[in-house]
């Protein structure tokens, strides 16, 4: 073997560097261990009233647990070397926020608002019908919104000029051709991308979360964020959105000096009830039950007295409940209000409170005024320099600095509403609404009020990114509870034990001694594969957990191949050390190939990937790589290693000698009934399509809840007061596992930004019987286990990504095999088997959905089970093509049935081995591994047996019938298997 020395380098090199980079888990595990021991002593003596493991006691440890980590983040947690804890925290192997529980969300940055803002008049129709259409060829195009923009302007209005909307805005002058304001504007929207994402960044590093992930797609204007271990996902949900646009409001008040508010919402009550719920029919009115409609949804404010007994009014008028924020919104929408209200006012939720017992959740309400003809304000977040979390007189509140020009604006504001309020508006919430006590033109301003001190820090880090021209909304949200967590690294751990432990035994009851070679090229791999996520700061999910998982699968398919064929040529009369130079030489090709092919779909799956599936292609790719690397090199220096000292391994054993010894199955014979049960499987595969399928959340949009229930509910429990509370929309309603879980999906208010809250607050009245007397925050806190959210917009853009990465990788596939074989066949052979795979998954996951008892969802995870399954499937296929090509050299003139069929039946051990290997820790990771990842294991369950049946009767015998003049052996491009023919002439059996 050559460049045994670097061989060995990069073997000891990657040896030190995964045991150090992990070495860090260890730390912090260990440090973290420690203070909780500390906490749990600490809440011993100050709380003896609190149970020990009691729900109390453990929020007690938790916070103290938390106050200590704080303290002593610079304090040495590393024994040897004294790295503190935070430097060991930061290198630790991060943990996903499936596996600790957290939230992740997907945030769509809204072009459309900076295209309005750049424009010299933001209703203009013609500018508003190209902007529709740019949002609605978004959803299929990968065009960039500026460019659908342009185009769709420009086909609605071939003679306009684009300048005569923008002109004078940002640079843009009147003498412009099109194409010049286009890359004016294109450049602003980059720059405000960019604003966007470098503000959220900050936010986020700010935010106390050990270790966020931000990522963005500029093309897309999408910007995906993980926040592994937060608990307040309404604090972060408002932390992030509220970066979309500052803005500065003078606000209504209902006194007598705002009488014109007074009579507008008296207005809009009656011509409310008017067109909705009166009935003039016989000349009387009827419903009565629906009088003053819109009034008792605002629940106007009655003011309060003070010493005097004057009544006086503050700058909410009126609170909206959370179960009533659909209805407000829905009322808001109708022109019987919107055109009775004052023409500048607009009305504005601030944030969520709860009432004093907290059993009512609310929004107050507030009326702000726009500048005339617009939807700007009196003043926008760019004129704030600087704004910082302070203490007056013990008193949190927020210090802030105007910009030069700022400062004016400011003046001129503060002195025309002395003893009025300001609403602070961020993204349309009102996060405060202060009075000014007075004119301020020194440009400095205190914001006070009943403020926390964690209320004041968001404030402040809000104020300090003033405006942002490209708004962002969240489209797709995720959240799991660190119950759900905890199960998910408990089910992770399991099948990750089981399978390997089986595939160790495996190996050695297969390949005897041999099988030690293979087992520790296998835990080099997993230990090279985490250390290497570990060192480059990927984060582990579920998903990639399944991925390690899969990998030990894989992993010893390479030393299978290469054992097999050792074997091989041991049977042969060879002596070991010949043995093994063949083996490895010959298996180079179709180990190289399977790899390969696999590598294709992992990388083209981590492209078209978000979240936890792009954390399974990124486990594949770095396993992968590892596997060729563990499987080849550092498996072929051990076994060398071992014949230098004139000893040998042994490859056989009882069974391996007995299993497919001397196999002479006629499958080519059988063609045309692997064809006739194909043409089934593509008919059943149309067939699906009809039957439907269950779409996971992520395509269809809406939202989707995991559920814990303490006893077993049955759907039909719940499902009518579920319809109900959801106002009509039926609900898909799934048991999961031990059936006192169910997933319950929703389209309610699918396209309502910002009703998270509201749908939340509507499952738990529809699910109020069977909870009995747990309240909302018991409910929220322990029963909800897992939710995610995703807008139509981004559903749609995750379906047109599946459906690409799927063609994509076909098509890769079948590109590489034509280069690979440089024969068309190959390719076809290899394209119909890996339709018949997906054919058959699909209508597995068609026709079994409503029979077994665990989700089968089209979602992102079965993309990724599918698209793995095409690598993988290539892995048999590949072998097996390999051997018709070099017996096709070795043996001229046989007929191709003879020389296909001694193909298969040559490499029908490793083919079943290879399978087999993966099947079984598929079976492990679909009985062990949790209800997140069962979906996956189970698809690709069926693709391994699938992927086996259809490399051996589809993609084999297609060799026979296509071109069956042409000759099947052509040079190989990497060298495999023999270039000159033998002279033993084979006859038929």
């Amino acid at each position: 073997m050559k460049l045994k020395g670097l061989v060995w380098f990069f073997a000891i090199a990657l040896i030190v560097i995964s045991v150090w980079e992990l070495s860090y888990t260890w730390a912090v595990r260990s440090f973290e261990g420690k203070q909780e021991a500390a906490a749990q002593k600490y809440v011993k003596i100050t709380a003896p009233q609190l149970t020990p493991k009691s729900a109390e006691w453990e929020a007690a440890v938790e916070k103290r647990k938390l106050q200590l980590l704080d303290s002593l983040r610079d304090k040495p947690a590393y024994p040897v070397f004294g790295t503190s804890y935070q430097k060991c925290k930061e290198n630790e192997l991060n943990l996903g926020l499936d596996l600790q529980g957290g939230m992740s969300v997907t945030m769509d940055v809204s072009l459309e608002k900076l295209i309005e803002s750049l424009s010299n008049n933001p209703k203009d129709q013609q500018l508003q019908k190209a902007i529709k259409s740019a949002t609605a060829q978004k959803v299929n195009s990968d065009a960039d919104f500026v460019t659908l923009f342009a185009n769709a302007y420009r086909s609605q209005n071939p003679n306009a000029r684009l300048s005569d909307l923008f002109a004078g805005r940002s640079g843009i002058k009147a003498q412009d051709d099109n194409d010049k304001v286009i890359s004016q504007i294109r450049k602003i929207a980059d720059d405000a991308i960019n604003l966007t994402y470098t503000t959220l960044q900050k936010r986020i590093d700010k935010f106390g979360v050990a270790q966020p992930t931000i990522n963005l797609d500029k093309n897309r204007g999408i910007i995906n964020v993980e926040l592994a271990g937060v608990k307040d996902a309404q604090r972060v949900r408002n932390f992030l959105q509220s970066s979309a646009n500052l803005q500065f409001f003078e606000a209504y008040k209902l006194d007598d000096q705002d009488q014109q508010l007074v009579n507008g919402i008296k207005k809009a009550d009656d011509a409310l009830f008017a067109a909705r719920f009166s009935d003039t029919t016989g000349g009387k009115k009827v419903d009565s039950a629906n009088m003053n409609p819109f009034i008792r949804i605002i629940n106007p404010s009655q003011g309060y007295k003070d010493k005097q007994g004057n009544v006086t009014y503050g700058a909410e008028i009126g609170t909206v409940l959370l179960k009533d924020t659909s209805k407000f919104y829905e009322f808001m929408r109708e022109p019987a209000v919107s055109n009775n209200l004052p023409a500048d006012c607009k009305l504005l939720l601030g944030k969520e409170q709860k009432s004093e017992k907290g059993d009512v959740r609310f929004f107050s309400l507030y009326a702000v005024k726009k500048v005339s003809g617009s939807e700007k304000a009196a003043m926008e977040g760019d004129a704030v320099e600087n704004a910082v979390a302070d203490f007056n007189e013990s008193k949190p509140v927020v210090t802030m600095q105007m910009t030069p020009k700022g400062s004016q604006t400011w003046a001129r504001l503060t002195t025309k509403n002395v003893g009025k309020p300001i609403a602070i508006v961020l993204d349309d919430v009102v996060y405060s609404a202060p009075n000014v006590n007075g004119p301020i033109t020194g440009g400095n301003s205190e914001i006070s009020g009943n403020f926390t001190v964690e209320e004041t820090q968001d404030l402040s880090q809000i104020l300090k990114s003033g405006k942002l021209d490209a708004p962002a909304k969240i489209v797709a949200e995720q959240g799991v509870g660190p119950t759900l967590g905890a199960e998910a690294v408990k089910g992770g751990k399991m099948s990750f034990i089981i399978s390997f432990a089986i595939i160790f035994v495996l190996m050695l009851v297969y390949f005897n001694s041999g099988g030690w070679v293979a087992n520790i090229a296998l835990i080099l791999n997993l230990l090279f594969t985490i250390g290497i996520l570990t060192a480059l700061g990927f984060t582990l999910t579920a998903a990639g957990i399944a991925g390690l998982v899969l990998t030990i699968g894989m992993a010893v398919d390479t030393n299978v191949i290469i054992f097999e064929r050792i074997k091989e040529e041991l049977v042969k009369g060879k002596n070991h050390e010949q043995a093994v130079n063949e083996g490895y030489k010959r298996s180079l090709a179709p180990v190289i190939d399977a790899h390969v092919t696999t590598l294709l779909t992992a990388v083209i799956l981590a492209y078209f990937g978000l979240g936890p599936v792009l954390g399974f292609a990124t486990t594949q790719i770095i396993g992968i790589l590892l596997s060729l690397f563990c499987g080849i090199l550092v498996s072929r220096l051990i076994t060398e290693l071992w014949m230098n000292k004139n000893r040998h391994f042994n490859y056989f054993t009882g069974i391996s000698k007995r299993v497919f010894k001397h196999a002479a199955f006629k499958f080519i014979e059988y063609r045309k009934v692997a064809y006739g049960i194909s043409i089934v499987v593509l008919l059943v595969g149309v067939a699906a399509f009809f039957n439907g399928f269950h779409q996971g959340v992520e395509f269809k949009g809406g939202r989707s809840y995991t559920i814990a229930f303490n006893r077993e509910v049955k759907n039909s429990e719940v499902f009518d007061d579920l319809k109900a509370a959801f106002e009509g929309d039926v609900p898909v309603i799934k048991t999961i596992g031990d059936n006192k879980h169910l997933n319950i999906t929703t389209a309610y208010l699918k396209s309502v930004d910002n009703a998270d809250s509201t749908v939340k607050s509507k499952l738990y009245l529809g699910l109020k019987k069977v909870l009995g007397n747990t309240t909302y925050e018991e409910f929220s806190k322990n029963n909800l286990q897992s939710y995610s959210t995703v807008q139509p917009s981004i559903s749609d853009d995750l379906k047109k990504g599946a459906v690409k990465a799927t063609i994509f990788a076909i098509l890769a596939i079948f590109v590489y095999i034509f280069l690979r074989f440089r024969d068309w066949r190959y390719s076809v052979g290899t394209i119909v088997a890996l339709l018949h795979d997906v054919f058959v998954t699909l209508a597995v996951f068609s026709f079994l959905k409503d029979v077994v008892n665990f989700p089968l969802e089209i979602d992102q995870h079965f993309i990724a089970a599918v698209l793995t399954v095409i690598g993988f499937s290539m892995n048999d296929t590949v072998i097996v093509f390999d051997r018709v090509r070099e017996y096709s050299r070795q043996m001229p003139g046989v007929e191709k049935g003879i020389v296909i069929n001694k193909a298969i039946n040559d490499t029908l051990s490793r083919t079943i081995m290879t399978s087999l290997t993966v099947f079984l820790t598929l079976l492990v990771l679909f009985i062990f591994g949790g209800e997140v990842t069962r979906g996956f294991a189970f698809a690709m369950l069926i693709g391994v047996v699938t992927g086996t049946y259809s490399s051996i009767f589809v993609a084999a015998p297609i060799l026979v019938d296509f071109a069956k003049s042409k000759p099947l052996g052509k040079a190989d491009l990497l060298g495999g298997g023999d270039s000159k023919p033998a002279k033993a002439v084979v006859t038929k059996s």
